[in-house]
């Protein structure tokens, strides 16, 4: 029964997010709209591709100029001229090759034997990248043909290279992508997670309430802020891809995001390695059962406050890189965590039992939390 809820309560998630995927690609834009424009554009490539190619040319394997387009509407302009020219140049050693040993050994089934291990060995050569199993491919639909002649293998590759230049013109001159919103968008993420997460540890600490069944769901948070934070720096790296010969740059002068994101991809790497370290800290000591006696009365409320102020930090590190944030707020905030840090370097001692592993739980404690205070540091948000 309780398998069966907790599968019931997954699937209303997920159609929840997907409602919310849904109306968030119709009222505004964002990743959810990029998807939809992608794929309509992809379809659209197909069509052309096939329009042309099999409608009004009647070429013989005229499949070939779709299935090429559709797969060449990138996720950016770059990549789809990139993965074209590695795509091409898969497909006509494939094709060649494969053509090639069919005449020569006058048999499909023995070139198959001789040249699919060659061509799926070829894919895996580096400067083919992620298209060298189109060798393999175009291998295969040479050698499972009705026919095998140098004319249909030359119409092929000839498809092959008008479907890719369709995908390509496709990509470039409709609505070429851009990323500008996702990496501050996922940032934003990451710092509203890490607020949460945080605050919630602090109450816990601080009223004592607390097991090991919560800690460990504050520490599966924690882990989901460490995986937010590296799709911000995934995302930052696509946003400059996506400008690199983008028509859309040129035609709006657009620039390409600054250093700012790369120091807050930094400094959100540093939270979620702190908030990562504080809740693997408290799941440890509620599975030793050690948690009606720590972190102690005289470390629990400051370290609760120093969290709560991180919190705080957080959020105003956030607003002052990505909207109208005050730099002087964030330092009185840093100073704030400051003087938090200083009180709990005072009543170390005080809570020193002589136990080594609550002296080596209190050490890695203040250890992070002087680090990440340093890094929340105020910073110019012009970046």
């Amino acid at each position: 029964m309780h398998s069966f809820r907790t599968a019931a309560r997954a699937v209303r998630a997920q159609a929840r997010a997907a409602t919310l995927t849904a109306h968030r690609a119709r009222v505004a834009p964002g990743r959810e709209r990029d998807l939809v424009v992608q794929a309509c554009k992809a379809a659209l490539a197909a069509f052309l591709a096939w329009l042309a190619a099999g409608w009004w040319l009647h070429a013989p394997v005229a499949f070939v100029a779709p299935w090429v387009a559709i797969v060449l509407v990138e996720s950016t302009v770059y990549r789809s001229i990139a993965h074209g020219l590695q795509q091409l140049a898969a497909i006509a050693t494939g094709t060649v090759v494969a053509t090639a040993f069919a005449l020569a050994l006058n048999s499909t089934l023995l070139a198959m034997a001789v040249v699919l291990p060659a061509t799926v060995l070829l894919g895996n050569w580096r400067r083919l990248g992620s298209q060298g199993i189109y060798a393999a491919t175009g291998a295969l639909f040479v050698l499972t043909g009705p026919s095998v002649g140098v004319t249909t293998s030359a119409a092929r590759i000839g498809e092959a290279a008008f479907g890719a230049l369709v995908g390509i013109a496709v990509n470039a001159l409709i609505r070429p992508p851009m990323y500008l919103r996702s990496p501050r968008s996922a940032l934003l993420d990451a710092a509203d997670e890490a607020r949460s997460v945080m605050e919630d540890v602090a109450d816990g600490l601080d009223g004592a309430e607390w097991d090991a069944a919560r800690a460990g769901e504050w520490h599966e948070r924690a882990l989901h802020l460490s995986r937010l934070v590296d799709q911000a720096r995934s995302a930052l790296g696509w946003s400059r891809e996506s400008l690199r010969v983008n028509p859309r740059r040129r035609s709006r002068a657009v620039a390409e995001p600054g250093s700012a994101y790369d120091d807050a991809v930094t400094v959100f790497d540093h939270i979620a390695v702190h908030t990562a370290g504080v809740t693997r800290t408290v799941l440890e000591t509620a599975g030793e059962d050690r948690s009606a006696s720590w972190p102690g009365t005289s470390l629990a409320r400051p370290y609760a406050a120093f969290l709560r102020r991180t919190a705080e930090a957080v959020r105003l590190y956030s607003a002052a890189r990505f909207d109208d944030g005050s730099a002087e707020e964030l330092g009185k905030a840093v100073e704030g965590l400051r003087d938090t840090l200083d009180e709990l370097r005072r009543r170390l001692p005080d809570a020193a039992t002589g136990d080594p592993e609550d002296l080596a739980t209190y050490g890695t404690l203040l250890t992070q939390a002087r680090r990440l205070t340093d890094r929340l540091a105020p910073v110019d948000p012009s970046g």
